[in-house]
């Protein structure tokens, strides 16, 4: 068997995991929504390929090839910061091939080729095949069109590695932000020592290289996709057997007891658990530690810029977004982290009562912090001090309350501490993000609609008593939650062990 029937069959076995997934039926409507979004997102790149067009061709300074290449570090950003949304994470399927007589690179590489010819990569066809179709074809020719579209591709696919290199080291540390800090501002450093027409200039001159069939640009290009490639294949296999095999490392580290929760009793225990959860395991911890830090910094930029004030409804996008992030990030995957011991749970009755409690008491008291980040705001007059307030109040109420819906449809398990190998398929649960779409989306709409129907001040009255009255009816709708995860418990029970 060579190498490109191994790779063959690797990726069927991909595929069939996929499908015979416990949660594949369950993940068919959200898909529908999924799909139907990703429509409306293509007819917008569209849009864009042609003003991109209209532009290049009125332009008298710059060929076509060169209008696109002048513009490519902004593409190439917005690329790698789109792919954090929609590209899984860097896991793969490593445990069952193990003990096979296969080459020990086999999974890795069928991995990162995978990732090469993915369909995120020809997603940027949307915008290039139109561009050329515009600007190049009756003009320059076919053959000229052609080189473009295949040089622009090859270059998206070593975005997509470069992405997958930073992914994978952020996996380790969040200190490697700073590697791709420095590469984009080493990227647009003529932009800022010089002026921006240096920099289109320099950017236009390889476009011009690529459009004169410059040999040497072509062999760099092949070269930097090689190089990737085989740092990828390296640091793929690195971290991915050293963590199947558990050969990492340990450190003793203090109990914390946490002996003032020891009044609530049962739920005591239960608020005990969520916090050493996110203490003590390394996916919750820097899940925990991300939101935080991107609420710091989203609060800080709303505080002292004005980039948020485009119009009423990027205004209210972003406060919206600074208290929904705590539940969009780790409440969305609720009863997952608890799949790995979900039969220790069922020993006793009604645990699964309590530790729903114990989520939501938790997860509302920590929207303190983006409240008290952002009184800042309220201070300098860029929204009011009811907003915040009803914000957040219609956050731990309905907000909550359906986002802890998910504890009846979540089943499959996330990793506590592994990073690299999965069994799961944990970033195909398009239900989950679904349901965080509505948690961002559908508040913002509201308040628009309420603006219109009644004045302001009176939107943020009823989200508030909204909220209050979802407050005050918690013991009710989760009680609800748990009966209906209870008659599914079996179902449910049996997908967690299943993708543990």
């Amino acid at each position: 068997m060579n190498r490109f029937q191994l790779f063959r069959i690797l990726c069927r076995h991909i595929r069939l995991s996929e499908r015979r997934s416990m949660v594949f039926e369950q993940n068919r409507v959200a898909k529908f929504v999924m799909y139907l979004l990703a429509a409306f997102m293509y007819v917008y790149m569209l849009m864009i390929s042609v003003m991109l067009a209209v532009v290049a061709n009125d332009s008298e300074t710059l060929t076509s090839y060169e209008f696109i290449f002048a513009l490519m570090p902004f593409l190439l950003v917005l690329d790698f910061f789109f792919r954090f949304i929609g590209q899984q994470t860097p896991s793969q399927l490593v445990k069952p091939y193990m003990l096979l007589p296969v080459p020990k690179y086999a999974c890795v590489e069928s991995f990162v080729l995978s990732s090469m010819v993915s369909l995120n990569n020809l997603q940027w066809m949307l915008i290039t095949v139109p561009y050329a179709i515009m600007t190049m074809l009756f003009s320059e020719g076919l053959l000229v069109s052609l080189c473009f579209l295949i040089t622009f591709q090859l270059i998206i696919i070593i975005n997509s590695q470069w992405y997958m290199l930073v992914r994978t080291l952020l996996s380790v540390s969040m200190l490697w932000w700073l590697l791709p800090a420095a590469v984009y501002a080493l990227l647009f450093m003529p932009w800022y020592l010089a002026d921006i027409d240096n920099f289109f200039d320099i950017f236009s001159y390889v476009g011009r290289c690529f459009a004169d069939y410059n040999p040497l640009a072509y062999t760099v290009l092949f070269a930097i996709i090689a190089a990737f490639f085989f740092i990828n294949r390296k640091m793929q296999y690195h971290f991915t057997y050293i963590e199947s095999g558990n050969a990492e490392k340990t450190k003793m580290k203090n109990v914390t007891e946490l002996y003032a929760l020891d009044r609530f009793g049962e739920l005591g225990e239960y608020l005990k658990l969520e916090v050493k959860s996110i203490m003590r395991n390394k996916n919750m911890r820097r899940s925990f530690i991300v939101s935080t830090c991107l609420i710091t910094g989203l609060s800080m930029l709303i505080s002292f810029t004005d980039f948020y004030e485009y119009n009423s409804f990027s205004h209210d996008f972003w406060i919206v977004y600074t208290f929904v992030l705590y539940g969009a990030t780790t409440l969305i995957k609720i009863m997952s982290a608890e799949g790995n011991y979900m039969d220790g749970l069922m020993s006793h009755k009604e645990n699964i009562f309590y530790l729903l409690k114990a989520k939501y008491y938790f997860h509302g008291t920590m929207l303190l912090l983006p409240f008290l980040l952002m009184t800042p705001v309220a201070f300098v007059g860029r929204c009011s001090f009811l907003m915040l307030f009803s914000m957040m109040i219609f956050t731990v109420g309905p907000i909550y309350c359906m986002l802890m819906q998910m504890a009846v449809y979540n089943k499959q398990t996330i990793p506590l501490n592994t990073k690299f190998i999965s069994k799961g398929n944990i970033e195909t649960n398009y239900f989950q993000i679904v349901a965080d779409m509505i948690a961002l989306f559908m508040p913002v709409i509201l308040i628009s609609l309420l603006r219109v129907a009644f004045n302001e001040v009176t939107a943020y009255l009823l989200l508030l008593v909204t909220g209050l009255a979802f407050i005050a009816l918690h013991n009710i709708w989760i009680r609800n939650i748990y009966k209906r995860f209870m008659k599914r418990r079996y179902i449910n029970m049996e997908a967690f062990r299943y993708t543990k």
